[in-house]
C-alpha cells in the first residue's frame, strides 16, 4: 500500500501516527514519506518512548535507505537509552552515505563526550564546525566538553563564542555563570553580564545571572536591583523571586522576604525549598508556630530536606522544648551526618538537658568538622571548665588557638582558665597575645570571670594596649 503523505503540522502528524499504528495492528506494510516518518519518530520520542521511536526509525531506514535523517535519529535514540556503540554504528553508516553532513560529527561528538572520550569528542566537534550553520550549538557542545574536563577557562571562551552568534542562548548564559562561579571570578562575571545587558537590556536571564553574581559576593542591594529588572521583564520568573527573597534574608529584611517567597506560588507549585525558606523567615521574626507550620509543609513535600527537620527543632528549642527539639535535630543529622551546624545544635540541646557526656562528644564532633567555629570551641571548653576539668578545657582552647591564631576571643578565654588553674605567668603571656590580636575585645575576659577586674596586674597590662577612654 503506497501513499505519499506530507507531514506539516501536529494534526497531520497524528494522522501519520494513527496510520502507523493501524499498520501494526493489521500486520501490514504501508508506505510513508520521509516527513511523515520524522513526525512519527518525534511523536514517540516526545512521549518518552524511545523503544517505539527506534522501531519506527528502523522501519523508516528500510523504506528510505539513502536518507541519513533516520540514521541520525536512530543514533540519537540509541544514545538516549545509553546504547552508545549502536549509536556510533548508525553514525558510521550515515557517514558512508554523506561524509560532509555536519550533524554526524556533532552527534558523534556528544556521544563520545558522554562516554568520557573527551579528546575524540573535541575532534569530532571541530570537524562539525565548518559544516554547520548553527555554529552557536557546536561552540556550546565544545564548551561542555571542556567543562566536563574541568577546563573552565576554555569553556568560558567557547560559551562566549556561542553567545556572540546567538545572544538568546539561555543555556550558554547559564553555563557561563556556572563556570565563573566555579572559578570564583564573580567580578569578571559581573563585568560580562553588564556588557551583555548593554547590548540586550531586555534579557531577563542576563539580569538574573547578574543578580546571582552580586549575591555571591554579598552585594545584596545590587543583587536586588538586578532581580527586580529580571522580574520587570518577565513577571512570572519564579527563580528571580526566590533569589530576591534570599537576598532580602541576607539583609535581615525578613518580612519583605516572606512576601516575595509567597509570590512564587503565583507562578509555580510550592516547593519544599520555598516552604523551608518561608519557615526560616518566620523563625527569624520569632513567630515560631508559623515557622514550624511551614517547615512541616516542607518535609511533607520532601522528607529528605534536612534543613526543614532542623528548622522544626530550632522552633522547639526556642520554646525550651529541648527533648522534642533533639528528636528533630537527629532527623536532620540522619540525612546529613557531617553538618557541623546540626551537631552544634545537638550539643547545645544535650547540655540543656544535662546530658553532659553526650554534649561533650557532640562538641568534639563540631570542632572536628568545622575547626574555625569559634563559638563551638568556647562552648566545648566551657562545659569542661564547669566540670572542673580545667586542664582539659585549657587543652581544648590551646588546640583552638593553633587552628585560629587570629581569634582574640580564644586568647581571652584561655587567660581565664589559666588564672583559675594558678598558671599566672602563662595567663599574662596569653593576655598580651590577646591584646595584641584585638585590644578592643578585652572585656570578654571580664565577662567570663568578673573577679579578674580587680586584678591590678591585668588592669596595667590592658592599659598598655588600649587607648584611655574620654
Amino acid at each position: 500500500m503506497e501513499e505519499d503523505f506530507e507531514f506539516e503540522n501536529p494534526e497531520e502528524r497524528k494522522i501519520s501516527v494513527d496510520r502507523y499504528e493501524e499498520m501494526l495492528r493489521n500486520e501490514d506494510q504501508y508506505f510513508f514519506d520521509s516527513k511523515a516518518f520524522e513526525g512519527i519518530i518525534d511523536y514517540y520520542a516526545e512521549k518518552n518512548d524511545p523503544v517505539k521511536a527506534l522501531q519506527v526509525a528502523e522501519f523508516a531506514i528500510s523504506q528510505h535507505p539513502f536518507d541519513i535523517t533516520f540514521l541520525l535519529k536512530q543514533a540519537q535514540l540509541f544514545s538516549t537509552i545509553q546504547q552508545y556503540q549502536n549509536a556510533l554504528a548508525a553514525l558510521d553508516k550515515a557517514e558512508l552515505l554523506e561524509a560532509s553532513e555536519g550533524d554526524i560529527f556533532l552527534i558523534r561528538g556528544g556521544i563520545l563526550g558522554s562516554i568520557g572520550k573527551f579528546d575524540d569528542a573535541l575532534e569530532q566537534l571541530f570537524k562539525a564546525l565548518p559544516l554547520l550553520d548553527n555554529k552557536d550549538e557546536v561552540y556550546f557542545h565544545i564548551a561542555m566538553i571542556f567543562q566536563a574536563q574541568m577546563n573552565y577557562d576554555k569553556a568560558i571562551i567557547y560559551l562566549k563564542k556561542a553567545l556572540e552568534l546567538n545572544m538568546d542562548y539561555q543555556e550558554a548564559l547559564y553555563e557561563l555563570a556556572y563556570c565563573y562561579d566555579v572559578l570564583n571570578r564573580q567580578e569578571e562575571s559581573i563585568s560580562f553580564y553588564k556588557k551583555y545587558i548593554d547590548s540586550d537590556p531586555y534579557s531577563y536571564y542576563a539580569w538574573y545571572n547578574l543578580g546571582n553574581s552580586y549575591h555571591k559576593i554579598s552585594r545584596f542591594e545590587e543583587a536586588l536591583d538586578a532581580y527586580d529588572y529580571a522580574i520587570l521583564i518577565k513577571d512570572d520568573f519564579s527563580s528571580a523571586y526566590f533569589n530576591k527573597g534570599n537576598a532580602l534574608v541576607n539583609l535581615d529584611r525578613y518580612q519583605e522576604a516572606l512576601d516575595v517567597y509567597k509570590q512564587t506560588f503565583e507562578y509555580e507549585q510550592p516547593s519544599a525549598d520555598t516552604y523551608c525558606a518561608i519557615g526560616e523567615c518566620y523563625e527569624k521574626l520569632e513567630q515560631m508556630e508559623e515557622a514550624r507550620n511551614y517547615y512541616k509543609k516542607a518535609v511533607k513535600l520532601d522528607a529528605e530536606l534536612a534543613d526543614a527537620w532542623f528548622g522544626i527543632g530550632v522552633t522547639l528549642d526556642f520554646e525550651e522544648r529541648y527533648f522534642e527539639s533533639l528528636h528533630f535535630y537527629k532527623k536532620a543529622l540522619e540525612l546529613e551526618d557531617t553538618n557541623p551546624d546540626y551537631w552544634f545544635a545537638i550539643a547545645d540541646a544535650r547540655y540543656k538537658l544535662q546530658q553532659i557526656d553526650l554534649a561533650e562528644e557532640a562538641y568534639k564532633r563540631v570542632v572536628s568538622l568545622n575547626p574555625t567555629d569559634i563559638d563551638a570551641w568556647l562552648d566545648y571548653s566551657s562545659i569542661l571548665f564547669e566540670q572542673t576539668k580545667i586542664e582539659e578545657a585549657i587543652d581544648v582552647i590551646s588546640n583552638a588557638i593553633t587552628q585560629n591564631p587570629n581569634a582574640a576571643e580564644l586568647y581571652y578565654r584561655v587567660v581565664a582558665y589559666l588564672f583559675a588553674n594558678g598558671q599566672y605567668n602563662d595567663a599574662l603571656n596569653f593576655l598580651e597575645l590577646g591584646l595584641a590580636t584585638d585590644p578592643d575585645k578585652y572585656h570578654i575576659l571580664f565577662d567570663y570571670l568578673p573577679q579578674l577586674q580587680g586584678n591590678q596586674i591585668i588592669i596595667e597590662i590592658v592599659k598598655k594596649y588600649t587607648k584611655p577612654k574620654d
